[in-house]
């Protein structure tokens, strides 16, 4: 009797974009497009004059050979804040890598807010996370990045897996940012001081247009931050540091959980939105939810 070959595991490609356009009634989503498992449903008006979006991935991760695909347009005099109302997770793959790809242009006088919720890459996970942005002079943005190497309370230590992240930020063509990111589980990477630094959560903050005396205050605001009184201490420190590269402000952050981490980006992002955005801060109520 021949020998029966395994069933290969369909792979999931989810592709969505989306165009904002400026109207007498304020922000709309001007075209939407969705491919596969990828959508959002209708947007929010929390009154804060921006139109907030939920980007709705139902598996809830990505396995071997899937792939999510975000392409962003906030057209000229737009304001759009994008997010997620869950963590997004890669699985264990045996195979091909997981994808994540995010495109986002926004176009002059426009301000476009991209904050996910945190990617948890699980021990065994094959990830590869690209991220585009393209902005036009005079465009506002805030966006950022979380990062979680396994699920400690789980008892996933990221033993095994793979990571491959490329993050581009450009100005009128120019790139202000190109940052690459590749580590294999136990690399000498993750321990060392020029590295992760034995921290199990990473994370990047950007805002643009900044200046001097918002780096300065950003500082200031690092420099008091306090750990989460709900967690012990060796559970709630945090290593941080901003800088300025042009106009383009620059936070990264170290930590030991997700919680201290996406704590004190909410709280940069209330700080840096009304001089950046110029809007007062208004958090999405996905985020308590």
């Amino acid at each position: 009797m021949a020998a029966v070959e395994p069933l290969a595991r369909p792979t999931w490609r989810g592709e969505l974009s989306l165009s904002f356009a400026a109207t007498e009634r304020g922000t709309v989503v001007a075209r939407r497009r969705h491919e596969g498992p990828f959508c959002i449903q209708r947007p929010f008006y929390p009154g804060d004059g921006a139109c907030h979006v939920y980007l709705l991935h139902p598996p809830g991760g990505l396995a071997a050979g899937d792939e999510l695909a975000l392409d962003v347009d906030a057209g000229p005099g737009s304001a759009a804040l994008l997010t997620t109302p869950a963590a997004t997770k890669f699985y264990r793959s045996d195979g091909n890598p997981s994808v994540q790809r995010q495109t986002l242009r926004v176009r002059a006088g426009a301000a476009l807010e991209w904050l996910p919720l945190d990617t948890i890459l699980f021990g065994g996970s094959r990830a590869r996370i690209d991220t585009d942005v393209e902005l036009e002079p005079g465009a506002h943005f805030i966006g950022w990045e979380q990062l979680s190497l396994g699920r400690p309370l789980s008892g996933d230590r990221y033993a095994t897996g793979t990571l491959e992240q490329h993050t581009r930020i450009a100005v009128a063509g120019e790139p202000q940012l190109i940052e690459s990111l590749r580590f294999a589980a136990r690399d000498r990477l993750l321990e060392a001081e020029c590295g992760l630094a034995s921290f199990g959560v990473c994370g990047a903050l950007y805002a643009y247009p900044a200046h001097d005396p918002l780096l300065v205050r950003v500082r200031t605001r690092l420099g008091t931050a306090t750990p989460s009184p709900d967690l012990p201490p060796e559970r709630a420190v945090l290593r941080c540091g901003a800088t300025l590269l042009g106009n383009l402000l620059v936070v990264r952050c170290l930590a030991a959980t997700p919680e201290p981490l996406r704590t004190l980006f909410e709280e940069l992002w209330q700080e840096l939105r009304p001089e950046v955005v110029g809007r007062a801060s208004h958090a999405p109520r996905v985020w308590r939810t």
